[in-house]
């Protein structure tokens, strides 16, 4: 279904029952990336799914300033309350846990339990995100000048997906077909309002964050077990799981053990 949010049509799917779960896709997904994964959890919970602003079927405004975190924010509370849910799960992978973090640091009162895969709390210094933020711009009008397939050809290459080569043609071939689906106008704006230079930090907020947070990484993507540990030292109560032989993408790589990490965490 489509729903109207702040004069942007989302794209959201609820199936099952139960307490709502909400899941947030990463950077050139879409709600298809959970599929998989709502049979099984659809048995226990409502989960929810969106297409991120700029992804999938919901719209990719050419206005950047409609893209920043703080927007994004508010119109994912906007969607909390247009269903009339009091709390909700959250769950978001990489920039999608990025954004589930920054909805739980302005409105901690209506997220129960908050998974991330595979994120972070954004950059610590104003250097760092100023270097990430003419990187991501780049980026950005790279997609536009280049045209998406080309942008695309280079994403798959990146270290990050590195251990994705050993998936089957088919799951790779899904995940290119998903990723060449998206608006180039939409990811591009998606790079300049809410990558990791554009978003506020909150590493300094990290220590008062009181929800019951799991944090999901693989071992060989060394740079998020580190920025998963260092959350850890911030808040001893955000726990933190290392999956063995999986990188970034967990839900991916591994999705059987991923999908039982999050039941067992809800149910706990």
């Amino acid at each position: 279904m489509f729903i109207k949010l702040k004069d942007i049509s989302y794209h959201v799917t609820v199936e099952g029952e139960g307490e709502p779960l909400l899941l947030l896709h990463g950077f050139t997904g879409d709600s298809g990336t959970w599929i998989p994964f709502i049979p099984l959890w659809k048995k226990k919970y409502t989960v929810i799914t969106v297409d991120i602003i700029g992804h999938g079927k919901t719209d990719s405004p050419e206005e950047i300033e409609k893209y920043t975190m703080q927007e994004s924010v508010t119109h994912l509370k906007a969607l909390i309350d247009h269903l009339q849910l009091a709390t909700v799960h959250l769950l978001g992978y990489s920039m999608g846990g990025r954004l589930a973090l920054a909805y739980c640091m302005n409105y901690p009162e209506t997220v129960k339990k908050l998974i991330l895969e595979s994120s972070s709390p954004g950059l610590r210094t104003d250097i760092e995100r100023k270097q990430r933020r003419i990187q991501d711009e780049k980026l950005g009008d790279s997609i536009l000048e280049q045209g998406i397939i080309n942008f695309v050809n280079k994403w798959e290459e990146i270290p990050l997906f590195k251990s994705q080569k050993i998936l089957s043609e088919d799951a790779k071939q899904a995940i290119r077909k998903q990723r060449l689906a998206n608006n180039p106008v939409g990811l591009a704006n998606s790079l300049r309002g809410m990558g990791t230079g554009a978003q506020n930090s909150y590493w300094s907020s990290l220590s008062r964050l009181s929800i019951e947070t799991l944090l999901i990484t693989g071992e060989l993507d060394q740079k998020f077990c580190q920025i998963a540990e260092e959350m850890v030292d911030c808040n001893k109560k955000i726990k933190h799981l290392t999956i063995n032989d999986a990188g970034h993408a967990i839900h991916v790589e591994k999705p059987e053990i991923f999908g039982t990490i999050v039941l067992e965490f809800l149910r706990s």
